[in-house]
This record gives structure tokens, C-alpha cells and sequence, in this order.
């Protein structure tokens, strides 16, 4: 799955190459600043790919695990009038769409995707058992067996947000009140989520799916839920910041990212999921418009219902 927002932003991997630039012995190598909220371990190893076919130095800024994307887009706001940063990676869509609608970027683009699933303690639970809709785990039998990250930042932030657009305003707040009531464990993180389950300290718990296969290969006893139409689906982005320092560098690396070589690497890695065989589910259809208008008050909302 890859989209672009305006026309002609994604080149084919071998024009890219062809038009690399020859290196000259004794110059210094010309750099690219990126924002990157997709996972290092698997983001560095795309940059050192790119840097050896270009002849650029890729300079990334990671962001924490609790934060992620929220953390990369208060640092391109508090620059937007000197950016420091030529190509911004997200690895969720919410944030990226916001700061797009701000006019922080002159183009953006959504590649590959990964999905918002429940992750499931396989020693204590079977799929048969898991819950029908994310509304039962307020059921008494799930107290204090659910785990999830806090739902302010990152792709929990985007899931609750998506889900009051799905269910109406009222069930959605009666919904959170009901997880904290029904004592939810709320952590810094969506790999942590999946190290509690793991570890048999809650039984259930929400979370991204490439964070359920990293715990598989580190040989925990978790295993995802199946999709259904609670489901978000979430594409990494990339975008090009307005009025960046290296521009026409950043727009190489731009190009780089769309390249179908990237996501297949990624799939291949487990950052990105490739397309279920026969699935019919699409998720949450999220109006992105109505989604960004409501987005200050669900914030404010999910601040008092979770406050850290």
C-alpha cells in the first residue's frame, strides 16, 4: 500500500541511483537531517543502504519509546521558523496529517502498514476466548489482565482517537472510564505492552503488530489477535519540510523511503506487515478531516481519563 499526496513524489529506485552523485576524493560527503519515529533498529539499516547508493550522510534523531511521533512533531513545530531538519519519517499517519495541515512540510507520503491489534498471552488464553470488540474488555473477568501504552502519543494516541470516531462520543467515553475502572495497566510503551503480556502480568493487551513479532522472536508466549473492523491499519510516512537546510538532498532521501525495494525490506523485517491473504477487513475508515478538528478535546479528554 503506497500513496503520494501530490503528484510525481515517488521516482523509481534505479532513477535514483542513476542520478546519485559521484564522489570527489577529499570532499566532504553532503548530509541529510531526518526525523525518524520508525524503530532504529530497523531504520538504520534502510540509512545505510541509502548512504552507500547515494554518497550522502544520513544524520537521524530518534525519539523515545513512550513518545515517539508526539516528541518528533513539538520538536518541527518549535523549528518552523528555522527548520534544522530536511525529511521527516513517521511511523504513524495521525501526526504527520496535523502537521501537514499546519503547512510544516511542501509534500508527504504514506508507504506500507502496520496494524493496531490485541496481543494475547498464549499460556493463559486461546483465540477462542479472546474478547469479540475492544468494548468487552471492561468486562469484570478482564479486570486488571489488560495492558496497553499510554493512549496520549504514538499509535495508541491515533487507535483512541479513530475508535471515538467509530463509536460516538458517549461510548467512547464510557468505554475509557470502564478500562480505568476496570484497573487497565498503562505503561510507556507499545513494546512494553507486549513484555507484560509476555510475562503473564496482564493476559491481554493493545498494541502494534510489529511489536507482537518482535516478542515472538524473542521467544515470548504472545501471539496476535485476529483483525476485525476495530482494527487500525497504519502506514509509515514521509515528508519533506518546508524551508529545510538541505533540500535537494532530503528530496533524494525522500525518494529513497516511497522506493518498493524500502518497504519489502521492511516487510521482510517485520516493521511492516505485508497484505493478509484473503482478508476482507479494512479497519476503521477514518475521516481525517472530522478526526483532526476533534483532536484538541480528545487529547484533553484522554489526559483525564489517563493522566501519567
Amino acid at each position: 500500500m503506497r500513496f503520494c499526496v501530490r503528484p510525481g513524489g515517488i521516482l523509481l529506485l534505479t532513477v535514483l541511483l542513476s542520478h546519485a552523485p559521484v564522489a570527489v576524493v577529499g570532499a566532504p560527503m553532503k548530509s541529510v537531517v531526518v526525523y525518524c519515529a520508525q524503530d532504529q533498529e530497523y531504520a538504520e539499516k534502510i540509512f545505510t543502504e541509502f548512504e552507500k547508493a547515494s554518497r550522502l550522510k544520513v544524520k537521524p534523531v530518534f525519539d523515545s519509546e513512550a513518545v515517539k511521533t508526539v516528541g518528533m512533531a513539538n520538536r518541527l513545530l518549535a523549528e518552523r521558523s528555522r527548520p534544522q531538519c530536511d525529511v521527516f519519517w513517521g511511523n504513524e499517519e495521525m501526526r504527520t496529517r496535523q502537521l501537514a495541515a499546519q503547512n510544516l512540510f511542501s509534500k508527504w507520503a504514506a508507504f506500507g502498514h502496520r496494524s493496531r491489534r490485541m496481543v494475547f498471552n498464549t499460556k493463559h488464553l486461546t483465540a477462542d476466548a479472546l474478547p469479540a470488540s475492544l468494548l468487552e474488555l471492561t468486562n469484570r473477568v478482564w479486570r486488571g489482565k489488560v495492558a496497553l501504552a499510554f493512549p496520549q502519543f504514538g499509535t495508541t494516541g491515533a487507535h483512541f482517537h479513530a475508535l471515538r470516531q467509530l463509536w460516538g462520543d458517549e461510548l467512547w467515553k464510557r468505554w475509557c472510564a470502564g478500562l480505568v475502572a476496570n484497573k487497565v495497566l498503562v505503561v510507556d510503551g507499545n513494546s512494553a505492552v507486549v513484555q507484560i503480556v509476555g510475562g503473564g502480568n496482564a493476559w491481554i493487551g493493545l498494541t502494534d503488530s510489529d511489536d507482537i513479532a518482535a516478542g515472538q522472536r524473542e521467544g515470548l508466549p504472545v501471539a496476535p489477535a485476529a483483525l476485525t473492523r476495530e482494527t487500525l491499519l497504519i502506514p509509515n510516512t514521509v515528508a519533506l519540510v518546508r524551508g529545510s537546510p538541505h533540500a535537494e538532498a532530503g528530496e533524494k532521501l525522500y525518494d529513497y523511503l516511497l522506493s518498493p525495494p524500502v518497504e519489502q525490506a521492511l516487510i521482510r523485517a517485520q516493521a511492516l506487515e505485508a497484505t493478509e491473504a484473503g482478508s476482507t477487513t479494512a479497519g476503521i475508515s477514518v475521516d481525517w478531516d472530522a478526526l483532526l478538528k476533534a483532536m484538541e478535546p480528545t487529547t484533553k479528554e484522554l489526559n483525564r481519563f489517563f493522566a501519567r
